[in-house]
């Protein structure tokens, strides 16, 4: 059986599809230790986020979870965690 992960390219994919990029914020950069409020990103585009995510991978996530991430690596692994106990 293959685990699917989440990624930090499927991290910036859907940040950009959903919310852009602030101007001089380069998501490719080292960003996964960054707060999300210095990436341009507050609660209702990381909760459209998750939303997003929601609808890609078949997961649910808590609406609380969501707004206590502040950074992409925090975000990552709560995703990753859902889609484990999802399989």
């Amino acid at each position: 059986m293959s685990e699917q992960q989440f990624t930090r390219s499927d991290l910036t994919r859907i940040l950009l599809e959903g919310a852009g990029a602030e101007e001089g914020v380069d998501l490719n950069g080292d960003i996964l230790d960054a707060d999300f409020e210095e990436l341009g990103y507050e609660s209702l585009a990381l909760l459209e986020t998750g939303g997003r995510i929601e609808r890609e991978y078949g997961i649910s996530l808590d609406d609380t979870a969501l707004t206590d991430v502040h950074t992409p690596r925090q975000l990552i692994e709560l995703v990753n965690g859902q889609l484990l106990a999802a399989a």
